[in-house]
Formats: C-alpha cells, sequence, structure tokens
C-alpha cells in the first residue's frame, strides 16, 4: 500500500535507462528487464524505455516482448553532436526514425520523448528549425545543456514555446554521473527547478536520482541527490513560489522524516502541497533517468513509503 500522494508524486516518474552506467547492461538483458516491469504491480511508477536512436534497429529483435497492452514505451535519445549543422542533420535523422520505428511496430512501441544535447551556440532561430523539423511528431522534446546554462536555456525555451503556443519544448537537467564531479551542486539545481517553475517549461532530470533521498554513497564519493527532494522541491518551487535559497534547503535535506505522505497531501517539513496539486505540478515536472527501477523500489520499502 501507498499514500495517494505518494503515487500521484511518482507515477510514470521513473525513466528506465539500463543500458547506462553505472549499470551498463546490454540492450537485450535491459529489454527483458523492461517487459518484466511493465507487468510488475509496481509498473505505475514506470515512465518510458530511454533507446538511443542508433540501437533503434537492434531493438526490434525483443519487441515480440511487448504487447498491445503492455507496449514499448520509448524515451528516444539522440546522437551527441559537435556542432550546430551536425545537430540538425542529427535531428532530422532521429525525427525519420522515430517516426518509421513507430509506424512499423504501433502495436508494440510508443515513442513518447525525444531526449537531445543542444550544441553550445543554440538561439531562437535553432529553436524554430528544430520545431520545424519536429512538427510532425506528437511528443514532448527535451533538450540538455550544461548545468551551468539552465537558466538561459530555459529562458529560451519559454520563449519558444510561448511564440509556438505550445510547451512542447523542455529541458533536461543532468543530476549526477558515475564520479564526483558529474554532480551539480544543490544551488545549481535549485536556479533550474526555479526557472522551469517560474518559466513554465516542462522539465525532467536524467542521472543520479537512485535514491529517494539526498545521501552520501561511497561508490561516487560524494553525496547524490534524492529524486524526493528533486521532484518534491521542483512540485514546491511551483506551488509556493520558492526561491534558490528555500529550494536548496529541501535539496540538501538528508533527514527521510521531513518528508510526509498522505492521501491527501505531500509535506516536507511545514510546506505542503494537496495532492490534487501534485498532479497539476507533474504535467510540468515529469521524469527522471535510472538505470535501475529496483533501487528506487527498494529504498521506498526501506523508508516504509511502499508496503507492498
Amino acid at each position: 500500500m501507498f499514500a495517494a500522494s505518494l503515487s500521484t508524486l511518482l507515477t510514470q516518474s521513473i525513466d528506465y535507462a539500463g543500458i547506462f552506467p553505472p549499470c551498463s547492461l546490454a540492450l537485450e538483458a535491459a529489454l527483458q528487464n523492461q517487459a518484466q516491469y511493465v507487468r510488475d504491480p509496481d509498473a505505475w511508477m514506470l515512465g518510458a524505455f530511454v533507446l538511443p536512436i542508433e540501437k533503434f534497429d537492434a531493438a526490434v529483435e525483443n519487441l515480440s516482448l511487448f504487447d498491445r497492452e503492455h507496449p514499448l514505451r520509448i524515451s528516444a535519445l539522440g546522437m551527441r553532436t559537435a556542432n550546430r549543422d551536425e545537430f540538425l542533420a542529427a535531428l532530422e535523422i532521429a525525427t525519420e526514425k522515430i517516426r518509421s520505428f513507430s509506424a512499423e511496430h504501433a502495436d508494440l512501441v510508443s515513442a513518447r520523448q525525444l531526449e537531445m544535447l543542444l550544441p553550445q551556440d543554440v538561439d531562437l532561430v535553432l529553436l524554430a528549425k528544430m520545431g520545424s523539423i519536429l512538427k510532425s511528431l506528437e511528443l514532448q522534446a527535451f533538450w540538455e545543456t550544461p548545468v551551468d546554462s539552465a537558466e538561459e536555456t530555459i529562458a529560451l525555451l519559454a520563449e519558444h514555446n510561448s511564440a509556438t503556443g505550445a510547451a512542447q519544448f523542455g529541458y533536461k537537467l543532468r543530476t549526477g554521473g558515475v564520479t564526483a564531479d558529474a554532480f551539480p551542486a544543490s544551488q545549481q539545481i535549485a536556479r533550474a527547478l526555479v526557472a522551469a517553475a517560474k518559466q513554465r517549461v516542462p522539465i525532467k532530470f536524467t542521472a543520479g536520482l537512485h535514491h529517494p533521498i539526498r545521501q552520501f554513497r561511497d561508490e561516487v564519493k560524494t553525496k547524490m541527490h534524492g529524486f524526493l527532494n528533486v521532484l518534491g522541491a521542483a512540485i514546491l518551487a511551483a506551488e509556493h513560489e520558492w526561491d534558490e535559497q528555500q529550494t536548496s534547503k529541501m535539496l540538501e535535506d538528508e533527514n527521510g522524516a521531513s518528508f510526509s505522505f498522505s492521501d491527501a497531501l505531500f509535506a516536507w517539513r511545514e510546506w505542503k502541497i494537496a495532492t490534487d496539486q501534485i498532479k497539476t505540478r507533474r504535467k510540468l515536472v515529469t521524469s527522471f533517468g535510472s538505470c535501475s527501477f529496483d533501487e528506487p523500489r527498494e529504498d521506498l520499502r526501506a523508508l516504509n513509503l511502499l508496503t507492498s
């Protein structure tokens, strides 16, 4: 059993990225895991399967693991590129691959997202060209930049979304990795969360969010951010118009007792948000990528937040 507020906060929140470090599974093994997860009682927490565009063809051999009731929901990962021209060319390829792959396997595959690293010289002109390329696809696109440029990029995305009248473009924030230097400071994450909330830009997270509560982990020799800290801070910052300082305080909280869930609301210390409002905020605070679907669930059970 679990509280309704926890369910609302975590529904389809974990994008399974099993082929990426530190798990680094073979594609076949990761897809076998995904096929089990979509049939698991905890499937309500499962989001998309993060699949690089260049591995679409290899994934075909394992599509029989899925069916109409349990499709393979994909977050397509575009190629890394060195400059603006290469980026646009790669985006064209990604768009065609997503379109053809989805059409050929319509009963088994659902492409929900596209994730891609932006070139350094991104501007509104480039965003307009990107929008034109993607206009025939019905999916949410998340664009990643280094954390130091998060606020500037989010402002550009907001301006683009306002001009097009849609929130098709979101921001992807990297929250960790396999080494200590890959983890941004809480203040850096806070600035991105506050900017996204103010500008109403969708945001998702990737890497390092294996555990619910912030904690030191010996395997990376640093403190890893908690996914309850990050998701919770994102929705509370939007709900209560927090500044960066207040948002950082929640991100740095290592006390599980600070977080409470009931059917009616979620609370961090004295700050509260009703379950219905969590659902509204989650439209813009979407998911986090994790190479493990098991670790987050095991830790939630250890905190007695999941008891089934």
